[in-house]
């Protein structure tokens, strides 16, 4: 069996990251320029958006094609969806979300976003901080992504005048900081011609700063597991009717946190009852200790009742389980969330019935100032909610994991997602109203 050391497990060369901003900021061109000049488009690509850009009479090649790859984005000329792209330099590889700028995809930035360690926020240098810039930030905070980019776009169109870029940085990183994000470097480009996205610009010699590559490359990126909360959210119970393994029985999901290692004492939630691991199977081959991302099959010593949505962690680190849950959340849905709402909670592997009991406070983007008892959270709202769960849940706080710490709550009547929520991230917020919701069935 293949051992690793907690250095080789911590060490990585893998960044993902995201991109927000309003409708035409530019996020789908700097995208485009990042693959184009760090030489990660192949040629067949470069050729497909050449001609497309061809027969629109434009003389360049609009490098915001290789990302609004949906027939629909061409043709509104806006990302509506989610763009992943894998693209590798030689100093780090990297996983890019090119999420949308409108208003009504906000929920997709949500989901590009969740899963970062930082996340490039463009801002149009004639336009300043804007209302979605705002909304951004307070998502990328929520969302504890630990590092954000302030790329001011466009600046070829303001004379590239530092004065610009400085007081449109001085607002967001006030901004920022205000919200608690950790880390705001602000750099100014043109994404159109390709200044400070990969190569120095001639035209801002005032900037001494990284580019916006030479940032992403070196930006510090930590995976400390020896303070990780280890969990492993069961998604299916492995059986195999083998003649040569008639007695096997594994547990098998991707791991949310932290490591397991052979010999190991683990809980399994809800139930509370303890075990030790006895192999951990990766690909096919038994190792002796496994971690975050990697999808395993565990092995265990006892003959437990453990199915899906069960979550196995250590016993000595094990998360306390509760039917109330207070949250902050994002609202994406156009239906509103009300108090007394009646919705499924998802929370990894784990599905149940839950019922909003209130809605404390929602979150005003302007000056950062609290709607005490709103009564309904709308699309986009950002607001703080209580909710209690029909069963027990095993939930981390976010703070200590974005996996676990995360559920989305969910339409019982057609499956449409309606929130995404973060544990115990919080600002204050006034006292609860009485509840007084209506005993229809859901009450726990």
């Amino acid at each position: 069996m293949s051992t690793i050391t907690t250095e080789e497990l911590a060490e990585t060369t893998l960044l993902r990251f995201a991109t927000a901003g309003s409708v035409d900021d530019g996020k789908s061109t700097l995208v485009g320029r990042l693959l184009h000049d760090s030489k990660s488009v192949l040629t067949d690509q470069l050729e497909a958006v050449e001609r497309v850009s061809a027969s629109r009479g434009q003389e360049a090649p609009d490098l915001a094609l290789l990302t609004d790859g949906l027939r629909a984005e061409r043709e509104q000329g806006i990302t509506i969806d989610v763009a992943y792209r894998y693209f590798a330099t030689p100093r780090r590889r990297f996983i890019l979300a090119d999420t949308p700028g409108h208003v009504q995809y906000t929920r997709n930035m949500v989901t590009g976003a969740s899963t970062a360690e930082l996340t490039v926020i463009l801002v149009d240098a004639r336009n300043g901080v804007v209302e979605q810039t705002r909304r951004h930030a307070a998502i990328a905070a929520l969302l504890r992504v630990p590092h954000v980019v302030l790329a001011v776009n466009k600046m070829d169109l303001v004379g590239y005048e530092e004065s610009v870029f400085a007081a449109i940085a001085e607002e967001f990183t006030a901004y920022a900081t205000e919200l608690g994000v950790p880390e705001v470097t602000a750099i100014p480009i043109s994404a159109l011609v390709g200044d400070n996205v990969v190569e120095a610009s001639a035209n801002m010699d005032w900037y001494g700063g990284p580019t916006v590559l030479e940032h992403l490359e070196t930006v510090p990126v930590a995976h400390d597991l020896s303070h990780c909360h280890a969990r492993l959210p069961v998604q299916y119970v492995i059986r195999p009717q083998s003649a040569d393994h008639p007695d096997y029985r594994g547990y098998a999901g991707q791991i949310a946190a932290g490591s397991f290692r052979v010999g190991e004492q683990v809980t399994v939630l809800p139930s509370g009852r303890s075990t030790k691991i006895t192999g951990i199977d990766l690909l096919g081959e038994p190792v002796e200790v496994a971690w975050t991302t990697q999808s395993v099959t565990l092995l265990l010593q006892d003959d437990i009742d453990i199915s899906r949505g069960d979550l196995i962690v250590p016993s000595k680190d094990a998360p306390p389980t509760t039917q109330d849950i207070e949250a902050t959340v994002c609202h994406v849905a156009d239906a509103p969330l009300t108090v007394g709402h009646r919705v499924l909670l998802k929370h990894g592997t784990r599905t149940v019935k839950a019922i909003v009991k209130d809605i404390p406070s929602r979150l005003t983007l302007d000056d950062l100032s609290l709607h005490p008892h709103p009564g309904q959270l709308v699309a986009n709202d950002i607001g703080r909610v209580k909710i209690r769960t029909a069963e027990a849940l095993p939930v981390d706080s976010y703070a200590d994991s974005r996996r676990t710490g995360s559920f989305i709550l969910i339409d019982p009547n057609d499956g449409t997602t309606l929130t995404a929520g973060m544990v115990g991230e919080s600002f204050a917020s006034p006292e609860p109203v009485k509840d007084e919701t209506e005993d229809d069935g859901w009450d726990f």
